[in-house]
């Protein structure tokens, strides 16, 4: 029981002295932006095309694009550089959009449903 006592101590103890990572505000607001581009781009293509293969690959493309125009963007501006950090921000919440959605869209079997009246 002593050691196991320790060894929480320890743990809890060291937690505020390291930080493994940080994540900044930009980094989310980069993560719902690609989000919310992939989701649109899903939702268009997939209407569109009723492709769910196309809609993934071009709404993952879509955000990955977007992230990377804006960080290009963002290096041609003074006393700014490009992040990769940023665009890969942009990237992983189109990811999760067009995942999250291609789970759930095109699922439903077209049951027919025949109407017999009863007399």
């Amino acid at each position: 029981m002593k050691p196991l006592m320790v060894l929480l101590l320890i743990f809890f103890g060291g937690t505020k002295i390291c930080n493994a990572q940080f994540i900044s505000g930009d980094d989310k607001l980069h993560f719902g932006a690609g989000a919310l581009i992939s989701a649109t781009t899903y939702a268009m293509t997939y209407s569109i095309t009723k492709n769910k293969k196309k809609a993934f690959w071009y709404s993952l493309g879509t955000s990955t694009l977007a992230g990377f125009a804006k960080e290009a963007y963002d290096g041609t501006q003074e006393n700014n550089k490009f992040d990769t950090g940023e665009m890969i921000a942009t990237s992983l919440g189109g990811l999760t959009a067009a995942v999250t959605i291609n789970l759930f869209v095109g699922n439903r079997k077209n049951k027919h449903v025949s109407f017999v009246p009863v007399e």
